[in-house]
């Protein structure tokens, strides 16, 4: 059996996920474009949508043995893993008693835990000039009250995966981080929950294919970080210039908390 080249999306049946696997189709030497969420009707759709070229897998990346059953995956097709796209992960805009324990840490499991357990997965699947992607946040530049879990999740994948890069520079292999502010996606809306203290001011939104094509073009020059437009990178800029303790009375005064 000849190798094949793929690249696998998390979170792949919508918003920003969708928008990697159009991007990815049309890379030259990709065989097959996995695609994992739970969703298994709208992994159909996006199936129905684009053809054989995709594959799905319908997986709830907060159960380890998922990933047992991705590596026999990749072992059983003589898979290379050109690109990881870790873009599965969900936010609840909200005080900390307003979602009970399982959902807050559920949260860091999927958030944290599933992206490290695809690249500890992968990378072993993974030659010269491979990429692994990584969605972090805006939210990952300081602390965000009321956004406290979702936005600690995202400085660890931001941390992560710089640091990741420089350790997988002697395979050839780059990790980038990718950045994105407000986007208009189903995340978006399933972390709106009615909370008393939640977000409420979305200050620059963006649709997702804006991101994900400047992540794409940022990950195949090697950069360990990719932030899309001026309001996010003006945020990002404040956040090295500014102390946390001031910026999160920013952030809590545009919220109106």
């Amino acid at each position: 059996m000849s190798e094949k080249s793929i690249a696998i999306v998390t979170g792949a049946n919508g918003g920003l996920g969708k928008e990697f696997v159009k991007l990815l189709l049309k890379e030259e030497g990709i065989s097959e474009i996995w695609a994992i969420a739970r969703n298994k009707e709208k992994l159909n759709q996006l199936l129905n949508e684009f053809g054989d070229k995709i594959r799905t897998f319908s997986m709830d990346l907060s159960n380890r043995a998922s990933f047992a059953e991705i590596e026999k995956e990749l072992n059983a097709n003589d898979a290379a893993v050109k690109y990881l796209v870790n873009n599965a992960g969900f936010a609840k805009f909200c005080s900390y008693d307003d979602i009970g324990i399982d959902e807050s840490l559920n949260m860091i499991d999927l958030n944290i835990g599933a992206v490290v357990a695809a690249g500890l997965t992968c990378i072993p699947y993974m030659k010269k000039n491979s990429h692994i992607i990584n969605i972090a946040s805006q939210a990952s530049f300081f602390p965000l009250p009321y956004q406290n879990i979702y936005s600690s999740t995202k400085a660890f994948v931001r941390n992560y995966t710089r640091a990741l890069n420089i350790e997988l520079k002697d395979k050839g292999i780059s990790a980038t981080a990718v950045c994105p502010g407000w986007m208009k996606t189903g995340l978006f809306d399933r972390g709106l929950i009615g909370a008393e203290k939640g977000t409420n001011n979305f200050s620059g939104m963006v649709t997702p294919d804006v991101v994900a094509a400047k992540a794409l073009k940022d990950a195949k020059k090697g950069k360990d970080i990719s932030v899309y437009g001026l309001y996010v990178k003006s945020t990002h800029l404040l956040s090295k210039l500014i102390p946390q303790k001031m910026m999160m009375k920013i952030w809590l005064s545009q919220q109106h908390f």
